[in-house]
């Protein structure tokens, strides 16, 4: 026994823990709809500009014009200008609404042509009408209305120089090509931005989904264990002895069986109300760990031992919870198929984790050739391993044919010095 009390010990298991939960999803997913709700922000503060710029230089060049030329020829511009104005705000609403303005823009381009050629000092206007051109519009169109902007202001401004500067004619040319190139290049890359966003949004959609999936089939896991653990075990030991008594009935050893068999009923009966209300063990939880162990497993199995090692301390409440549940699983196990004559639990404390050891000198078994989980049972070990390796322990079976069984198990549970004194550490 000693040799082999520890044999968890040998080997190193990764941790296995189970997805659960939207948290992670949910966060990234909000974060997506946020970035994509703060471009639709910076795209309006951007046309809130263009159009406050138009407002301005509209203004400044009303001014000067009136400033530098006499009453007679303002009236012509001012009411082009006021026309102008009333077109654009007009075709403005419209893309702000994302309804088609074809119609109207082109009327606008048509009569800032007018008023820009006949009135070059309104030139400066024309960067705020060419962004609303290819906001307004789309593919072909759009270039056309862009194009059309820039050729009427390269001839105003021609017009301006008495026709001998040559850069007034190629300049507005010049930069309604660069402006087109830009503009084309901020919006690819804001439809790749929506592209990505849409793609990253069903990604973590999925993957919430995922998650939610994963966190519901651990969550069935772990109620499967503690079912198998607590309710499946005690109904079939009870079961066990009660089929012992009625085959001796009516003498004493009958009797005694009913007894036991009442008994591990009226347990098995707060383990099932102890599942409902949060799956805790009443009972169990309040005292000593070693009495707890020993307690749980004298259920099953009257005469078995306990052995300490160590310097007893407070262990993690999930750890001392899967160490109760893998004593309560063995011991049965040993009623079921063991028929030992002892059963003996070892509890050794290590600087940074706690093993059980449930060793039995009964018939033992091939752990190689055992039946998978069934209706008719096999899910003992399983959940054994699974229970054990989600806290980050290790789990092994030593058994033969004829040589007993050891169910070992290594928990991790490092110690803490300032802890308050717990039940442990007063027994």
């Amino acid at each position: 026994m000693p040799t082999r009390a520890n044999a968890a010990q040998a080997t190193s298991v990764p941790d296995s823990t189970a997805a659960g939960g939207t948290g992670p999803a949910g966060t990234a997913l909000n974060g997506t709809t946020a970035a994509t709700n703060n471009a639709g922000a910076r795209f309006g503060t951007i046309d809130a500009a263009v159009h406050l710029g138009f407002a301005v230089l509209l203004v400044a060049s009303l001014v000067r014009y009136v400033m530098r030329h006499s009453p007679a020829d303002n009236v012509l511009v001012l009411a082009l200008a006021a026309a102008a104005c009333l077109l654009y705000f007009i075709v403005a609403v419209l893309a702000s609404r994302g309804k088609p303005g074809a119609p109207w823009v082109f009327t606008l381009v048509a009569v800032w042509a007018v008023l820009v050629i006949a009135a070059p000092s309104f030139a400066w206007c024309s960067f705020a009408l060419f962004f609303l051109c290819r906001s307004a519009l789309s593919g072909a169109a759009a270039y056309a209305a862009a194009g059309a902007t820039a050729a009427a202001t390269a001839a105003g401004l021609f017009r301006l120089s008495s026709g001998t500067d040559l850069a007034m004619l190629l300049g507005p040319l010049a930069v309604g090509v660069m402006l087109t190139l830009i503009y084309d290049k901020i919006q690819h890359d804001a439809e790749e931005q929506r592209r990505l966003h849409a793609e990253v949004s069903l990604a973590q959609g999925q993957l919430a989904a995922s998650e939610r999936r994963a966190g519901t089939i651990a969550e069935r896991e772990r109620v499967s264990r503690e079912i198998h653990d607590t309710v499946t075990q005690g109904l079939a030991s009870s079961l066990l002895l009660l089929e012992a008594a009625g085959r001796a009935w009516p003498g004493p050893a009958a009797q005694a069986e009913l007894a036991q068999a009442t008994a591990l009923l009226r347990v098995n009966l707060s383990e099932t109300r102890s599942l409902v209300h949060e799956l805790a063990s009443p009972g169990l939880d309040a005292s000593p760990l070693p009495d707890a162990l020993l307690f749980a497993a004298r259920q099953y199995v009257p005469d078995a031992r306990l052995l300490v090692t160590g310097e007893l301390r407070p262990v993690p409440p999930d750890v001392r919870h899967a160490l109760l549940r893998l004593v309560q699983s063995a011991a049965s196990n040993i009623v079921l198929h063991a028929g030992a004559a002892t059963a003996t639990l070892t509890l050794s404390y290590l600087p940074d984790a706690v093993t059980l050891d449930v060793h039995d000198d009964g018939a033992g078994f091939d752990p190689a050739a055992a039946a998978p989980p069934s209706d008719a049972g096999g899910y003992g070990l399983r959940a054994m391993r699974q229970r054990v390796e989600q806290l980050g322990g290790v789990f092994s079976v030593e058994s033969a044919p004829g040589d007993g069984t050891i169910v070992a198990a290594q928990l991790p549970a490092p110690e803490e010095p300032h802890q308050p004194a717990g039940p442990e550490e007063s027994a």
